[in-house]
């Protein structure tokens, strides 16, 4: 089947022909012809990178009347860069179609020209919920008239905290609006949301619910606690070629890894919310473009990365919710293309590993870190390589009698080993003090491992009060303060899961909510200078106020900032002839080091 067979419109075809798609994928070949004939409600269940934007697209182009100037479909996304990218790829199918226009809303941007956008009348309009409701509340826009509303990756939305904000999206447009569902997973909350605003929806599935993509391999290494970071660096060295997402659960844990990692002479950089806008879209386009062969990122930063070669994706940390590893490993086996997922776990986390394996509907392999012997080897052949496949500049020929004089008194094979060991010297010397990494698992913790292995540990903590800190916040319901937002700010600003978050109470001009006694002092120093809908919020520990309560508000604070050291320079560039660039360049930047007895890398010294 092409795309012709779907009966879409001349101009769409035409903007499919430039992009050079002639085939629909799976999802599409389902989705399209049913959306279009039925115009029925839809759930769609695939991975990421299985085309899923245009099996919802394509079919919105077609039901939209662009000679009308309000906006008829809403598609609202988790995060700014995944709204972005689908903006993108709406923009481009509809470019070839007279009138059409198509908005992006989202925060962090001016919501003036966003507003203009889309009073000059956009059809199409692709959101983030928080400025969504911000733009609604402010009556800038309106979703009476709109026919269909997608909700991509909703799975994600809910873990972030969106659900309230959804529920009134959804009941501020029609009653007769179409609404299609996309997700990777199927839990109990997407479920719920399909029951409730969804009429005898069509399913439409990609493999097997939740499962990954089958031409994607998973593999799990155990490792002691403190030797992840060296375990990490052994896989990099390992794979001089890797082009990867190396995840971390918190942000604090990213920019820790990437700081460590750019010193260490690796091309690595971090994407976290930390990060202002500018700075994250730089990291990303160097990213697209191969400057840099390595993410470290959380998982919400990471929602809107669209790219089809990455090879690896490294759990360094598996995700708080076990669900939300199909998320991750879905960068990774994208169009078609093989991918491995990597997971670091301790000897207590086989757990969780089962529970993944239940989830995914595959096995994972039991790799082994690999010893210094063989990340040399395989970081030898790789120069070797990468030598023999140099190009060589025309310009040499004049030097090349003095050169030729210069070795004159050398056998060939003295001078291979000199070029060679004036590179890898470093190398063979890192690696002669390396040590096992590999963890053995105790009878023990396999017994706790099948005892844990269906259980979320997140979801099913104990939830005792007297291990929970209940803390007091200056904004209610009145401020159009939700549940959702209160557990989005406190993640955000906090740098904690949701599963570490308790209950939450909502009251008209304030609220309370409670987090893991651990967490307390940080959640206190996190919220300072947080603010809502523009507003600073005040959080302090409820409770007895005799005991003189902590307090952090937008001009308070005795803490510094959350990361401690800087990026020491950006790390080094080249031994020798400096770094290399290209399809064969290594992921490290200068000296080689992996990972030894003590870890450490040779570095360049600052001036």
């Amino acid at each position: 089947m092409t795309f012709k067979d779907l009966g879409l419109r001349p101009e769409v075809l035409q903007a499919l022909n430039d992009l050079g798609f002639e085939n629909p994928t799976p999802i599409q070949e389902e989705a399209i012809p049913e959306l279009l004939s039925s115009q029925r409600d839809l759930v769609g269940l695939a991975q990421t990178g299985t085309g899923k934007t245009a099996a919802f697209g394509l079919p919105l182009i077609e039901l939209t009347d662009f000679t009308k100037k309000h906006v008829q479909a809403l598609i609202v996304a988790p995060t700014r860069e995944l709204g972005m990218q689908i903006a993108s790829d709406m923009k481009t199918f509809t470019k070839h179609v007279q009138g059409a226009r198509v908005a992006t809303i989202y925060g962090g941007a001016s919501i003036d020209k966003q507003a203009k956008e889309i009073r000059g009348g956009a059809q199409i309009v692709v959101a983030t919920p928080g400025r969504l409701i911000d733009m609604m509340k402010r009556k800038i826009i309106k979703l009476s008239e709109v026919n269909v509303v997608v909700l991509d990756e909703a799975d994600e939305m809910l873990n972030m905290g969106f659900k309230e904000d959804i529920d009134s999206i959804l009941e501020q447009t029609p009653e007769q609006r179409n609404v299609w569902l996309f997700s990777a997973t199927m839990p109990k909350e997407v479920a719920k949301i399909a029951k409730n605003y969804m009429s005898n929806p069509f399913e439409v599935t990609v493999g097997t619910k939740n499962t990954t993509a089958a031409n994607l391999e998973h593999v799990y290494y155990t490792i002691k606690e403190r030797d992840r970071y060296h375990a990490l660096k052994r896989i990099l060295d390992l794979h001089p070629n890797i082009y990867g997402v190396i995840f971390c659960r918190t942000k604090r844990a990213t920019q820790e890894v990437a700081d460590k990692l750019m010193q260490d002479g690796y091309s690595a950089e971090p994407l976290h919310g930390d990060l202002s806008q500018g700075q994250r879209d730089a990291v990303m386009g160097k990213f697209r473009k191969r400057t840099i062969q390595m993410l470290v990122a959380t998982d919400v930063a990471a929602r809107g990365i669209d790219v089809n070669d990455i090879t690896h994706v490294v759990n360094y940390n598996l995700p708080e919710e076990v669900e939300n590893y199909t998320h991750r490993s879905g960068r990774t086996a994208r169009a078609g293309k093989h991918g491995i997922s990597v997971a670091l776990v301790s000897p207590r986390e086989i757990g969780k590993i089962k529970s993944i394996e239940r989830i995914i509907g595959k096995e994972f392999e039991k790799g082994e870190i690999p010893s210094g012997d063989e990340v040399s080897k395989a970081q030898l052949f790789h120069l070797i390589e990468t030598v023999k496949t140099t190009e060589v500049k025309e310009e040499l020929g004049k030097y090349l009698p003095a050169i030729l004089e210069q070795f004159e008194d050398l056998e060939k094979e003295d001078i291979i080993k000199l070029f060679v060991s004036s590179e890898f010297n470093p190398m063979l010397e890192y690696y002669q003090k390396s040590y096992d990494l590999n963890a053995s698992v105790s009878a023990r913790d396999r017994e706790r491992g099948d005892r844990d292995g269906g259980r979320d540990r997140g979801r099913n903590r104990d939830r005792n009060d007297e291990n929970k800190q209940r803390f007091h916040v200056n904004q209610g319901e009145e401020s159009g303060l939700n549940k959702g937002a209160v557990l989005r700010l406190v993640c955000q600003h906090s740098d904690i899961s949701s599963g570490e978050v308790g209950r939450i109470d909502l009251f008209r001009e304030f609220s309370f909510f409670e987090v893991d006694k651990k967490f307390a002092d940080q959640v206190l120093q996190g919220m300072r200078g947080a603010e809502f809908n523009g507003e600073g919020l005040k959080v302090e520990f409820a409770g007895d106020k005799k005991g003189g309560s902590r307090s952090r508000d937008s001009r308070g604070g005795s803490r510094g900032g959350n990361r401690g050291g800087s990026r020491g320079g950006g790390g080094y560039k080249g031994s020798g002839g400096g770094s290399r660039s290209g399809g064969g360049s290594s992921h490290r930047k200068g000296n080689s080091g992996g990972t030894g007895g003590g870890d450490r890398s040779r570095r360049r010294r600052r001036g």
